[in-house]
């Protein structure tokens, strides 16, 4: 079989309906065992309507504070920062009683962001 460059194997799948691409994907996940980026899967059941299902993406995420670590006193700093009216002793409490949720029903760049905050801060984070 003859190796196909690039740019041929573009033009190939231009060719293709939206319907043929779908199944193309689907199987190149199952033989290949991965799974295609977000733009491809997303892109294909909006066009292909309920014959090509994609599971649902999580689009809200609860940040949780698994421990304050070593540095306590920047982690109550990171969480009176993140979650706002909060004071200092109720700050304290929250980081005290961990594990506990931070931030509850966010978008997924805003819960890495407080992750990546809290975590620069000494806490163990998770995201669920």
């Amino acid at each position: 079989m003859a190796k196909l460059s690039t740019d041929e194997l573009l033009d190939a799948f231009k060719d293709l309906t939206l319907i043929e691409l779908s199944e193309f994907v689907k199987k190149f996940e199952e033989t290949f065992d991965v799974t295609a980026a977000a733009p491809v899967a997303a892109a294909a059941p909006a066009a292909a309507g309920p014959a090509a299902e994609a599971p649902e993406e999580k689009d809200e995420f609860n940040v949780v504070l698994d421990a304050a670590g070593d540095k306590k006193i920047q982690v109550i700093k990171v969480v009176r920062e993140l979650v706002s009216g909060l004071g200092l002793k109720e700050a304290k409490d929250l980081v005290e009683s961990a594990p506990k949720p931070i931030l509850e029903g966010v978008a997924k760049d805003a819960a890495d962001a407080a992750k990546a905050k809290l975590e620069e801060a000494g806490a163990k984070v998770s995201l669920s």
